[in-house]
């Protein structure tokens, strides 16, 4: 049995080398007898079936299962076996992509099917790592620079951070600056923390440090913003990337930075990129389109580090957006949604940056709107000398809510009939007398720190 499978796999084997040679001659006589083919520069995309310049064969499509499987899975000996010297090196093969789209059938039934994408042997290696099976690939001529489904292989090597696949395919005179039919360039798809090595190498071989996507008009800064990466933002300034160059929706890299969503894990990372920026020269007041400043973004995605960044370095606290918000006003909007990100230090940071206070008659919707966040609600009503709380207050929290924060709503529904203590009642005259200073001085009185977290609301999970 054994022996049988032996020979059954040696057969496949040469069926694959023998029609990859014979792809090559049918291409060599097709070639031949149209005597001369038109040339593309190699900086250009070629469509699907136009020559590749300096590759002796016109591209391929390839459909042997056995020769994508040596490619896909990175068996050097099998493509070295497969891909000889007489054998068509440009072969395209067509793959399912990430993406779904509707596809008409027969009688006028449409499903979604995932687009079939074109690729190569050297896009398939480069992108998965297999640095050993792309040096073959280039060394048997395959063009560097071919792209027939809109990507070069340097794309597909920067997108998955592969620093020795893309550190190769530029030493055999890949484009750095290349673009795709998506309008980025290398440099744009370097969007993970590893791709950092092929940041560096594209900037060594000339990539240009400014270059823009065409749709978003994004800079590399914009990206590695947007994405949270440190290093990256890092090793761009230091290239000379526009701190305030702005995209189509009129974003700076530290718009961009802020209005980012990201996971409470990520909090210190987008906090490091944007004193980074900030710590460069970037503006803190620079608005998009929409008027948003990065504040108002910052608050709209509860960051309180950020948020803290920006006041200290004087961000505008109560500058309005084309809506009418302050940042105030977004991150009371979000609280509700991001309760991990402990949206009660924004709060709390705006109102002791003076932040204009919500109007009083709007607190019951806003006590609608952030019920499961009671600490937002406290940094409020201690903000307040007086709060006029009615039984709608009682009906606007569910059961469950109460249940779960017992002592803070029965303090926050007992101020129907109770005034304010003394204690509070002083805070606010002390926090009126010092608006718009009340940071500063409070850091020179030296008080005890008590008292100091409690001129600033603190938390006390109560109301008194």
């Amino acid at each position: 049995m054994e022996q049988q499978l032996q020979q059954w796999f040696t057969e496949c084997c040469s069926v694959t080398l023998c029609s990859l040679q014979l792809d090559k001659e049918k291409l060599d006589r097709w070639k031949y007898s149209r005597h001369v083919r038109p040339r593309h520069s190699e900086g250009n995309l070629n469509p699907v079936g136009w020559g590749c310049q300096n590759s002796r064969t016109e591209p391929l499509e390839c459909r042997d299962l056995l020769v994508q499987n040596a490619l896909f899975t990175g068996d050097l000996e099998m493509v070295q076996k497969y891909f000889t010297k007489d054998a068509a090196i440009n072969l395209i093969i067509e793959t399912k992509g990430d993406e779904l789209r509707w596809t008409s059938r027969k009688f006028g039934l449409w499903s979604l099917t995932y687009e079939q994408e074109l690729t190569t042997p050297l896009h398939i290696t480069a992108s998965r790592g297999y640095a050993d099976c792309l040096r073959f690939l280039l060394l048997r001529g395959a063009s560097v620079n071919f792209a027939p489904g809109g990507k070069t292989a340097l794309h597909e090597a920067c997108a998955a951070a592969s620093t020795d696949c893309a550190s190769l395919l530029l030493s055999f005179g890949a484009d750095p600056e290349a673009v795709s039919e998506d309008g980025y360039k290398p440099l744009h798809l370097c969007k993970s923390p590893g791709s950092i090595e092929c940041v560096r190498q594209l900037l060594q071989h000339g990539a240009s440090v400014n270059s823009r996507t065409e749709e978003e008009d994004d800079t590399a800064l914009h990206v590695a913003a947007r994405h949270g990466l440190t290093d990256h933002v890092q090793l761009l300034l230091r290239h000379g990337a526009e701190l305030e160059a702005k995209n189509e929706e009129g974003q700076t890299p530290l718009n961009a930075a802020c209005a980012q969503p990201h996971q409470p894990r990520d909090v210190e990372r987008y906090y490091r990129v944007c004193q980074l920026l900030v710590e460069s020269g970037a503006s803190i007041n620079a608005a998009d389109r929409d008027r948003q400043h990065p504040l108002h973004l910052a608050c709209k995605n509860a960051n309180a580090q950020v948020v803290e960044l920006l006041l200290a370095r004087g961000a505008n606290v109560n500058i309005m957006n084309y809506s009418g918000n302050t940042a105030l006003h977004n991150i009371l909007q979000a609280a509700a949604y991001k309760p991990e990100h402990q949206p009660e230090l924004v709060v709390r940071a705006l109102l002791n940056y003076g932040a204009i206070r919500i109007w009083p008659g709007s607190l019951l919707k806003v006590l609608r709107y952030c019920h499961s966040c009671p600490r937002v609600l406290e940094a409020l009503m201690n903000s307040y000398e007086h709060v006029r709380v009615s039984e709608d207050w009682v009906e606007a929290v569910p059961a469950e809510v109460v249940q779960k924060y017992p002592r803070f709503y029965q303090s926050l529904f007992s101020l129907e009939q109770s005034p304010r203590s003394l204690q509070h009642l002083a805070r606010c005259t002390l926090r009126t007398f010092l608006e718009g200073r009340l940071l500063r001085v409070l850091s020179q009185l030296h008080l005890p720190s008590a008292l100091h977290q409690f001129l600033l609301l603190g938390f006390e999970d109560v109301l008194y």
